[in-house]
């Protein structure tokens, strides 16, 4: 197979990694030049994306395009047009995605209930609709991106909002002015449900994750994009036929073709949609790779057969522990702190290694070393029949990694054991492994 990977900062460079072991021929796109190193010497980097059409077309059925963002939605689906075979996501997706108010339009059409929420044009707006209704808010701006960790999402904490209200002003004084889509709290168990889409159909099973976004243990300190995650295949059928299973027909009729996801929070009155996943998350679909043994090349060959209903699945629970170093997750001062950092192992081999998911790093006469733009180097799983066993696999691997000041969350899936599986139990949203 011929695949040409294209983003902006080769998040899927361990995807296109275990690919081109399996003996595929993958070269990548990166659009950012500041990620131009991102596991340099390592994959076969392209600078002009548009020079390689030609080489995927003379593949025929085994030339795929592989899209990494949510904003190139347009480009996907003219290529598809153009008689290319893309996997990534559709304009339609993108929106989904991007427009906060969209999505949860989206989700009503699809006969979910959502939270009650509100899109503002600008901040301006939304700080006089808390001064008026006072609650407990979250904030999520359609303006955030990855650089805007500090608040591309903030969940209040106040129950009449006036810490969202000052954060709105603040933003305001900055001049980052921008859409912005206040929806109430709710309280319950964050879950995402995800699953690959052929263009036609869901493939089964659909996925469960339990993301750790947050830069400390116990759920304190910034929202970073993701510290760790708890994934299964196992027992998902209940809320994926109450949530994704619902979008089949409209994404259908964009021509959507890859992985989505939607989070939820779920409770005891039933299931809350909040955001739509668009693409192949990261870190998730490395802490998905252990669970699917046929591999990338077989998944994407399924995505790209419309008859194509199920893949092959393990039926265990998969953790992954994101690895950083200073100063994650903001890039100022990374090339002082963490860049050129030696990545190294102690007795790491064989499968074990199998279960290093690199990111952030680049192979140099010396060995591997820390490179991209804000220290996250890479990814370790460990999997089990339980919870429980893929939380010590996976951290007895991570204490073989050797980086000089390394920082990582020594909780991730604690919450699901101590207490999150059993209260979606109890709800009925888990029934086998009850």
């Amino acid at each position: 197979m011929r695949v040409l990977g294209i983003g902006d900062w080769n998040d899927l460079g361990d995807m296109y990694l275990r690919l081109a072991k399996a003996g595929h021929d993958v070269r990548v796109h990166i659009a950012d030049p500041t990620a131009h190193d991102i596991l340099e010497g390592l994959i076969v980097r392209i600078d002009d994306w548009r020079n390689e059409l030609a080489w995927i077309r003379e593949a025929g059925d085994d030339g795929v395009i592989v899209f990494e963002t949510a904003h190139d939605g347009i480009l996907q689906d003219q290529l598809r047009r153009d008689g290319f075979q893309v996997i990534g996501g559709c304009a339609f997706g993108d929106r989904l995605e991007s427009d906060r108010a969209f999505g949860q339009g989206a989700m009503v059409l699809a006969g979910m209930r959502v939270l009650p929420s509100r899109s503002f044009a600008d901040v301006h707006a939304a700080a006089a609709f808390i001064a008026a209704e006072p609650a407990r808010y979250v904030a999520k701006f359609d303006a955030g991106s990855a650089g805007d960790v500090e608040c591309s999402t903030y969940v209040g904490a106040a129950a009449n909002g006036a810490d969202v209200a000052a954060l709105l002003h603040r933003r305001a004084a900055q001049q980052r002015a921008g859409r912005v889509l206040l929806m109430r709290h709710v309280r319950g168990v964050e879950v995402g449900v995800g699953a690959y889409f052929n263009g036609h159909h869901f493939l089964a099973p659909a996925c469960l994750d339990w993301e750790h976004k947050r830069f400390f243990p116990g759920d304190v300190g910034e929202l970073t994009g993701e510290m760790g995650t708890l994934v299964t295949y196992r027992d998902s059928d209940t809320l994926f036929d109450r949530t994704l299973a619902r979008f089949a027909p409209q994404l259908h009729e964009a021509g959507y073709i890859g992985y989505i996801n939607l989070n939820t929070i779920v409770n005891e009155l039933g299931i809350w949609p909040l955001e739509f996943t668009c693409r192949f998350g990261y870190p998730g679909f490395a802490i998905l790779d252990p669970l699917q043994p046929d591999g990338w090349a077989d998944l994407f060959r399924r995505m790209l057969d419309p008859s194509a209903r199920n893949f092959a699945i393990t039926k265990e629970y998969s953790l992954g522990v994101v690895l950083t170093v200073p100063p994650f997750p903001y890039p100022d001062g990374y090339e002082r702190l963490g860049k050129g950092s030696p990545v190294s192992f102690t007795d790491l081999s064989g499968e074990d290694l199998d279960h290093v998911h690199l990111a952030e790093v680049a192979e140099r006469p010396e060995g591997l070393v820390c490179a991209g733009q804000i220290g996250n180097p890479l990814v370790v799983t460990g999997t089990g029949i339980t919870a429980l066993a893929a939380r010590h696999a996976a951290y007895s691997r991570v204490r073989r990694v050797v980086i000089p000041n390394m920082r990582f969350r020594n909780d991730i899936g604690s919450s699901f054991i101590a207490r999150d599986r059993a209260l979606l139990c109890g709800w009925g949203f888990l029934q086998n492994d009850c």
